[in-house]
């Protein structure tokens, strides 16, 4: 069965940064794409970034481009996403996710998913 636990989420001044984690059981986890996603209070999930199996090629909203990185560790079966220059809007519940494709943005394409992490941006 595969799991996906998120971690690092937490309380941080606008201009801050974080990083989240995401590590990964069940199945091979460098045969899959994993991607970010979060949801604002009152508002639908939105895509944040995905990362080819590999590492090698990755994508990200408009939203977060220059100011987050994604990444991970097919050793450690973990994805990172490292958070700078955060903004008061970034605050949401941040999810994991894996796919066996790349590169979705869309929530329907990922298997599976994690139970979320919040991050709060105070301004």
């Amino acid at each position: 069965q595969v799991q996906l636990v998120e971690s690092g989420g937490g309380l941080v001044q606008a201009g801050g940064s974080l990083r989240l984690s995401c590590a990964a059981s069940g199945r091979t986890f460098s045969r899959y794409a994993m991607g970010w996603f979060r949801q604002a209070p009152g508002k639908e999930r939105e895509f944040v970034a995905v990362l080819s199996a590999s590492g090698g090629s990755a994508y990200y909203a408009d939203s977060v481009k220059g100011r987050f990185t994604i990444s991970r560790d097919n050793a450690k079966s973990t994805v990172y996403l490292q958070m700078n220059s955060l903004k008061p809007e970034d605050t949401a519940v941040y999810y994991c996710a894996q796919s066996s494709g790349f590169p979705y943005v869309a929530g329907v394409h990922y298997d599976y998913w994690g139970q979320g992490t919040q991050v709060t941006v105070s301004s």
